[in-house]
């Protein structure tokens, strides 16, 4: 990270810049920078912060910075910077924050901007930009706030809430924008019917519909009244209390057009099974593509108001979480007859899939493997340490880290997570997959974060064997330290389908190996927190135990708390 913002630096960026390819946030803002943005920058590939506002830089916005793939956060606002937003910014499908305010641009906003599937907050006010709202933005359903103020816009607003709910400052002195569902904006319907039309026809006509809507009531009252008896002849007991939240839409339409797309949960739009429900690849009526997971523990029709009120509950506080390495949760539905969670959809498959197919593992080399380790690290220690109450996955696994198109990891199935409340006792029923549970949870059902970083040990461990390790786990822990399982070189188990590691790969996986065995510890108390392993596996300088073709496992069990 390099944060120089807020002093009173001048002159221009340097190119040379690119050398920092290591480099994950740059924070420049309010300083006195001048000259243009580098085109260097693109070649930050691990950037995922980057904020140049308020300087006097002018000039283009480089299109490679839509090489930057991991960038999450892009704020050139409060520049001079002029001509048209470059499309390539298109690419990046990890950015949540865009804000380009207060600069010169002009031209139109490219289509590909909303495209950008996990944009949440956009701001282009102040500037000269034209011409239409691409139609791109009524498929956005990520996002959440916008402010198009101050421009030369014209026509419809985009149909999704963040449009829609948008206040007037945030939409105001445009050329000629229009919605028919904005209270404050001009309705888009063509101008005026013309005053020519004969009064005679006027009044034909109007009767003509009062007697058409008076036989439509009517029919709809009959079929209305036919429908409530059959209905309660099927289903007798009609629930008292159910929730629908699914973010920028109205819940009760996305549950009707979930029904309807999956046609009532057919089996052929089933993508995988787990043990609290099945996913369905679910395509919404404004072209959005999202994976949908019924839940098995709702669906008994005789769970009652309270079960689903407390689902609800917990779920809307997953809802909120925002992370990079953690799967978007859109919303959910709780009904007596079905109840799902509404996710983005990532097609990359599963870790597990990954590490069993043969020529995928030779695709997941070792700086992939250590980057899906940390991600999984840092979405953990987001979970325990960043949200209020902290949360706590309870079933970490290599079945529910997705990855996407470019490898990263992502955190997935809430379905057994459980808020921890710091007064209450956190007691509950058995919940993670065999082989990653905590050993405590055999004679008690206390859970606490010590839990899921038992699960990572285990995860760690397999990404670098390439399949389970429980064999290994049970011959090393359990074994004397002059016993011959301790005596076993790391370089003998390391997955062997990928290529060997370097230098700087193999301390890596030295770290990341004696990290996972203190992870594994049979006290949890004794375990590092999350925090910790983060702080660890963000060293560079690392004490090693020598080389990686020398390195034993007894090596890396001694003194594991120290490092952590």
């Amino acid at each position: 990270m390099l944060d120089l913002s807020s002093n009173h630096l001048t002159g221009e960026i340097p190119k040379n810049l690119e050398r920092l390819t290591l480099l994950l946030e740059l924070d420049l803002h309010e300083n006195r920078i001048s000259g243009g943005i580098p085109v260097e920058v693109g070649k930050l590939s691990k950037l995922t912060r980057l904020d140049l506002g308020a300087n006097n830089m002018g000039g283009t916005i480089p299109g490679e910075i839509g090489d930057c793939r991991q960038l999450w956060y892009l704020n050139l606002s409060k520049n001079m910077l002029n001509t048209t937003i470059p499309s390539n910014l298109g690419n990046l499908h990890s950015l949540a924050y865009l804000d380009l305010s207060y600069n010169m641009l002009s031209g139109e906003i490219p289509w590909h901007i909303g495209s950008l599937r996990s944009l949440e907050r956009m701001n282009l006010s102040r500037n000269n930009l034209s011409g239409s709202i691409p139609p791109s933005f009524n498929e956005r359903v990520s996002l959440r706030s916008i402010d198009i103020s101050c421009n030369q816009l014209v026509g419809p607003l985009p149909k999704i809430v963040a449009f829609q709910n948008a206040s007037l400052e945030e939409l105001r002195d445009n050329k000629d924008l229009c919605s028919n569902n904005h209270t404050s904006m001009r309705p888009c319907s063509s101008l005026r019917r013309k005053e020519r039309t004969s009064r005679k026809l006027i009044l034909t006509l109007t009767l003509s519909l009062i007697v058409v809507a008076l036989l439509l009531l009517v029919i709809t009252c009959i079929l209305f009244r036919t429908k409530r008896k059959r209905n309660r002849s099927i289903q007798p007991r009609e629930p008292s209390s159910n929730s629908f939240s699914v973010r920028d839409f109205d819940g009760k339409i996305a549950y009707e057009n979930i029904i309807a797309a999956t046609e009532n949960f057919d089996g052929k739009y089933c993508i995988g099974k787990g043990g609290h429900g099945s996913v369905y690849k679910v395509e919404l009526p404004c072209g959005q593509v999202v994976a949908v997971k019924k839940v098995h523990a709702l669906e008994d029709e005789e769970s009652d108001d309270n079960l689903i009120k407390s689902f609800s509950t917990e779920i809307q506080a997953l809802v909120n979480i925002r992370h990079r390495n953690i799967v978007k949760l859109y919303g959910f539905c709780s009904h007596a007859r079905h109840s799902f969670l509404v996710y983005e959809l990532l097609e990359g498959g599963n870790l597990s899939q990954n590490l069993s197919n043969e020529s995928r593992a030779r695709d997941l080399d070792w700086l992939k493997r250590v980057d899906i380790v940390k991600g999984v690290a840092n979405a953990l220690c987001y979970l325990h340490h960043a949200c209020s109450p902290p949360i706590v996955h309870r079933d970490i696994s290599s079945n529910n880290v997705l990855l996407d198109d470019e490898g990263n990891p992502h955190v997935s199935d809430f379905g057994t997570a459980k808020l921890l409340r710091p007064n209450s006792t956190n007691w509950t029923s058995f919940a993670g997959t065999l082989g990653y549970v905590a050993p405590e949870l055999a004679y008690t059902m206390k859970v606490n974060e010590k839990s899921d970083v038992y699960s990572f040990g285990i995860l760690s461990l397999e990404v670098i064997i390439g399949h389970h390790p429980g064999d290994i786990i049970q011959a090393t822990l359990s074994s004397s330290p002059a016993s011959g399982a301790n005596g076993t070189l790391l370089k003998e188990l390391i997955d062997k389908r990928t290529l060997a590691p370097g230098k700087q790969e193999a301390e890596e996986l030295m770290k990341i190996t004696k990290l996972a065995f203190a992870c594994l510890h049979q006290s949890p108390l004794a375990r590092p927190s999350m925090k910790q392993v983060c702080a660890s596996l963000s060293k560079e300088n690392w004490p090693s135990k020598g080389l990686l073709s020398t390195v034993t496992l007894g090596q890396l069990l001694e003194s594991t708390l120290l490092t952590c």
